[in-house]
């Protein structure tokens, strides 16, 4: 099985491939350097569907592979604050879809109010933690809760929830 990731973001990769050898160890997972198609932080829930849907395409049709696999983080403005997030979608061949959010968190203020003026999270935490391309690591995620999650965990769960409808399809009826 071939499984194309639209991701050259190690974290990414890694998040697939930990839940991938799961289901399918024998399975080749291809990163794919691919556009998603929406600003470098997305800012709804939409922008990160529409960002994964648009990578899990790419990638899989760039190198015909049996699953595309799509992975995009972001922000969303809710009642409990401005929230970190992250949403997969695996596509096949076919058309058919799967798709898994992972975890959400809300930033601290000072964070959010940065974000919401333009910036892009990475950069913010590469700043504040004096490091670079935290979001190749721990991530914000792994920062704000002090390495108890970090990032790869929660993009693996996301993962796993958009695989869903191709490891349990009996649930998911007739494509």
């Amino acid at each position: 099985m071939k499984i194309a990731v639209g991701s050259n973001n190690p974290v990414k990769i890694e998040a697939v491939r930990t839940v991938v050898a799961r289901v399918w160890p024998e399975a080749d997972v291809i990163p794919v350097r691919v556009k998603s198609w929406v600003p470098a932080m997305p800012i709804s829930h939409a922008a990160c569907l529409v960002g994964a849907r648009n990578r899990a395409r790419a990638a899989q049709a760039a190198v015909d592979a049996d699953l595309g696999l799509g992975l995009e983080g972001g922000v969303n403005p809710e009642p409990a604050g401005l929230m970190l997030l992250g949403w997969a979608v695996a596509v096949d061949g076919q058309g058919r879809e799967g798709v898994g959010g992972g975890a959400r968190l809300p930033l601290p203020p000072a964070i959010a109010r940065r974000v919401l003026a333009g910036s892009e999270l990475g950069p913010v935490m590469d700043e504040m933690l004096g490091q670079e391309n935290v979001k190749q690591k721990g991530g914000a995620v792994g920062a704000l809760t002090a390495g108890l999650v970090l990032r790869k965990d929660t993009f693996a769960q996301a993962v796993a929830y958009a695989l869903a409808p191709f490891v349990a399809p009996r649930f998911y009826g007739p494509w």
